[in-house]
């Protein structure tokens, strides 16, 4: 059996039935989408969400999960969107695009801490160390945030997508490059299982 691509009438019907205007009408909504070095129909699904509910929100905004990868240009982003330059001036000139900036202290928010004794315990006493788990703050300006994005394995937690495009995606480097450095000392099949329960995911695949 081969499964045939949604189209782009399919996925805006599939928007429509879960995502109603009058549910974010006034609201403030910021989608979480990652960068350039994922694929997927990432701009089939941001039109079809501002098709949705772009018009009636108070905001809709979009920040860029890049963990640490290069921040992407205006000109990087709307190709992202898939949308042209000229409609990013008019059709969609009031969505504001944010690169995430996991290296300015000022833009990030400490939502918890890892204790030295967690992580000793996870490490089955390799090493062990207190990590800062902070996050984007901007992501506390809104009042709804939408994660859009594909789920791929991923060497170091198991699978990238879902709860991955908070911690790390828009999270601050300490619990960024902890999660590598985690992966390299007990390897992957361990993170997996620890980043599932610690993110209330199942089977090692981050929640949506």
């Amino acid at each position: 059996m081969n499964p045939k691509p949604l189209t782009a009438a399919e996925v805006l019907a599939i928007v429509a039935r879960h995502c109603s205007p009058e549910s974010y009408r006034g609201k403030r909504v910021l989608l979480i989408v990652p960068d350039g070095t994922r694929t997927a129909p990432i701009g089939m699904l941001f039109d079809a969400l501002f098709r949705q509910i772009g018009q009636v929100t108070k905001a809709f905004d979009v920040l860029i999960a890049l963990g640490t990868h290069q921040p992407m240009s205006e000109t990087a982003i709307c190709r992202r969107l898939e949308i042209s330059e000229k409609a990013r001036q008019t059709e969609y000139s009031r969505v504001r695009f944010f690169n995430h900036a996991w290296d300015q202290p000022a833009a990030l928010k400490q939502v918890g801490m890892l204790s030295s004794r967690e992580v000793s315990v996870l490490t089955e006493g390799l090493f062990g160390m207190d990590v800062p788990v902070e996050v984007n703050r901007r992501i506390f300006d809104y009042d709804q945030v939408i994660i859009v994005g594909p789920v791929f394995p991923h060497e170091v937690v198991g699978f990238s997508g879902g709860n991955k495009y908070l911690f790390p995606g828009v999270s601050g480097p300490e619990v960024l490059n902890f999660f590598h450095w985690l992966g390299a000392v007990i390897t992957s099949p361990p993170v997996v299982q620890w980043f599932a329960s610690w993110t209330g995911a199942s089977d090692g695949c981050p929640a949506a």
